[in-house]
């Protein structure tokens, strides 16, 4: 099974919310997306996935991953 990205989005009510992809419910609200962008990095360093960080528009603005890259850039 796949591991679920984590999200960082803006909240419909206010501030900025964590999410892991595919949750319902947020696993973390904050003021501020600075908060949300550190609870999510450390999150997604302890699950081994990538972090997605949305823009106002909801857009994804910053992706990094923490986990296992598909991607050879070792050249």
């Amino acid at each position: 099974m796949a591991k679920k990205s984590v999200h960082v989005t803006p909240h419909p009510d206010g501030g900025h919310q964590v999410k892991t992809g595919g949750a319902g419910r947020a696993y973390r609200r904050t003021e501020t997306q600075a908060e949300a962008i550190q609870i999510g990095r450390q999150l997604a360093i302890n699950q081994a996935t990538e972090l997605k960080i949305h823009g106002m528009d909801g857009r994804i603005r910053e992706s990094n991953s923490y986990g296992n890259d598909p991607r050879d850039i070792k050249g």
